[in-house]
């Protein structure tokens, strides 16, 4: 049952909402945070060179302190903040979904927690599913 709710659509849209306002809060409130997320989801720009990408976990930690939290902004899809890896300090711009954010943590006390963010592949709308499949029958075409 809980497979049904958290791989859903409208859950994950819901989690996203949810995301989006606990950070927005902590943002406004320049609350220095980190963020627990699934890395397949995360793009790097520039990308992260092999060897500091090899170090990244399924689930990493991100904290956003001094310059890496003043550059954090949210929009309706993604949180945004630039950080620096490695001994190279290397500096990349992250792009991360919100629903992807597993964690928001503050004082090392997790905040909020995601479930969506654990899910490797959503379930659409049942009937719109069914009504695509049924459509796509050459002998139904005359539903279209």
């Amino acid at each position: 049952m809980i497979k049904d709710i958290i791989e859903n659509i409208d859950f994950k849209e819901l989690s996203s909402k949810s995301v989006k306002s606990y950070i927005d809060f902590i943002l406004d409130k320049n609350i220095e945070f980190s963020v627990v997320v699934n890395t397949k989801r995360v793009e790097f720009s520039p990308a992260l060179p092999d060897s500091l990408k090899a170090n990244l976990s399924k689930f990493s930690l991100f904290v956003l302190a001094n310059y890496t939290l003043s550059s954090a902004k949210t929009d309706d899809e993604f949180l945004y903040f630039e950080a620096g890896f490695g001994e190279e300090n290397f500096g990349s711009q992250l792009k991360i979904p919100l629903f992807s954010i597993f964690q928001i943590v503050v004082d090392d006390n997790i905040l909020f927690v995601n479930l969506s963010a654990t899910v490797e592949k959503f379930h659409e709308d049942l009937k719109s599913n069914s009504m695509n499949a049924f459509l796509k029958n050459s002998k139904n075409s005359k539903f279209r």
